[in-house]
């Protein structure tokens, strides 16, 4: 048997290409990047918004490329850098390669979406089904009309378990990429305004995520967040499904894994659950309600996925918050250490307020503070103004004692403030930065988050890069 991902051969009637030069023994990897190209990888020649991949098939064999798969018109000018799959359309082609990759194995696939939530649910159920057998899972948030089919195409015929993130901003996106995935168990995290910009309303949100259940055999199950308004709407759309089961998670009195208490701890979290009828008890290496609340939906997927529940509520307590969601470091102020929140990945209402949660559950040291570092939530269309207003009862709730905004839209949360709590206000993050970096002191907790196009970002890797890590050596904690 074959040590390669795939073997050169195998690699023909999917792609439906035909070889110029020679024909590698096989490839190791696939990639569509060349600034992560490792040796032995296929390289596909995507044509994106901003570059086209076949500017970079050279880079590619510099890199160590074992073949790279190119569109037909490019391929005279492209001929002898190296072996070449030459196809009609390179994407489609890594969409042949990812369905074919999904009809060799035998692993059993989750597929996870949700407006808040997807990354840290796929990592966690990667971590935990890790312990069970050889688990494959998206890299970063590769959930879109590119990263699906690549991380299927990536995936070894040998897998036992695959984790599947699946994005969209649209209706109608979700059911192509679910429909490659076939995955055999589909988790909702939840339901919140994002991308309101493109819909009429949150059920309309809610109809677009539903879409993943349409993946789902008849053995397939759907799991999905009871607490939410959205609840029963989920639940019908997967009925219509024909899924095998439907299974919920939450605090509600009627979920089949329910949150019975939740306690924050020096290293991250203990919480106490009952699923459907068994009490477990699992820790987490990172604090948040909302982890704890998440982590019941992996377990009850990895559950259904064939894994023991009480090995995988045991492999949690290794648990800890990605980066740029929720991710903890400590960093020194010169006087002593403070405690750094990334939070910079992403921002929507819901988010939102489980940061300030978050924040407000932190106890900073000594003359320490809660200082919150908040940018524009984007995307939510015509009632965006109030709903960053909104937010002034949850910073004071979490006991914020100073808040620093960046973003047009966040103006209307820093007016909605007490005076004492303001810190600077403007309309872009880099303008914010330096009152940040002047302000933290030995003590403090940051917490650092917004929206992706609100750049808040640099302003974590501005600290990072100001304030070295403590002497003791101490650094990220989760």
């Amino acid at each position: 048997m074959s040590g390669h991902l795939w073997t050169g051969l195998a690699l023909v009637p999917p792609l439906s290409a035909r070889v110029d030069g020679r024909v590698p023994a096989g490839v190791n990897g696939v990639s569509i990047d060349t600034r992560t190209l490792q040796p032995g990888d296929l390289f596909f020649a995507i044509k994106g918004d901003n570059s086209d991949g076949h500017d970079y098939v050279a880079k590619a064999f510099e890199k160590g490329a074992a073949a790279a798969v190119v569109a037909e018109e490019r391929a005279a000018e492209l001929k002898g850098l190296g072996p070449l799959y030459v196809v009609h359309d390179t994407l489609r082609s890594m969409e042949n390669l990812g369905r074919a990759a999904r009809a060799r194995t035998g692993a059993r696939i989750i597929a996870v979406t949700g407006s808040v939530g997807k990354t840290g649910t796929k990592e966690a159920l990667r971590l935990a089904l890790s312990k069970a057998g050889k688990t494959h899972a998206s890299a970063a948030s590769y959930n879109n009309h590119w990263g699906v089919p690549l991380t299927l195409a990536r995936m070894p015929a040998d897998t036992q378990f695959a984790v599947f993130e699946i994005g969209m901003n649209h209706a109608g996106e979700i059911t192509p990429l679910v429909a490659m995935v076939r995955p055999h168990v589909a988790v909702i995290t939840t339901i919140a305004p994002v991308h309101l910009e493109h819909f009429d309303s949150i059920d309309g949100i809610a109809e677009a995520k539903a879409e993943i259940f349409s993946g789902l055999d008849s053995d397939g199950v759907a799991i999905i967040n009871r607490d939410i308004a959205q609840h029963d709407l989920l639940r019908a759309r997967a009925g219509e499904c024909h899924v095998g089961a439907v299974l919920s998670f939450g605090e509600h009195e009627d979920a089949d894994a329910r949150l019975l208490s939740y306690a924050p701890t020096a290293t991250g979290a203990e919480a106490r659950a009952s699923f459907m009828g068994r009490e477990i008890v699992f820790a987490l290496a990172a604090p948040g309600r909302h982890l704890a609340m998440n982590a019941l939906a992996v377990l009850l997927a990895a559950e259904a996925a064939g894994a023991d529940i009480h090995a995988m509520a045991r492999a949690l307590g290794d648990f800890e918050a990605p980066v740029g969601r929720g991710q903890r470091t400590q960093l020194s102020a010169g006087d002593g250490p403070f405690t750094l929140i990334d939070e910079s990945y992403n921002a929507n209402p819901t988010s939102m307020r489980a940061a300030l949660a978050l924040l407000g559950a932190a106890e900073p040291s000594g003359e320490g503070r809660r200082i919150g570092v908040i940018g524009d939530m984007l995307e939510l269309g015509p009632n965006a103004a109030r709903m960053h207003r909104d937010l002034a009862p949850d910073v004071l709730a979490g006991k914020v004692d100073r808040v620093f905004a960046a973003g047009p839209m966040m103006k209307e949360l820093f007016d909605a403030l007490p005076d004492g709590v303001r810190g600077v206000h403007a309309n872009q993050s880099k303008d914010i930065e330096a009152a940040v970096i002047e302000t933290v002191r030995a003590g403090d907790v940051v917490m650092v988050k917004g929206s992706n196009g609100s750049r808040m970002g640099p302003i974590v890797a501005a600290l990072k890069a100001k304030f070295a890590a403590p002497a003791d050596g101490a650094g990220d904690e989760g």
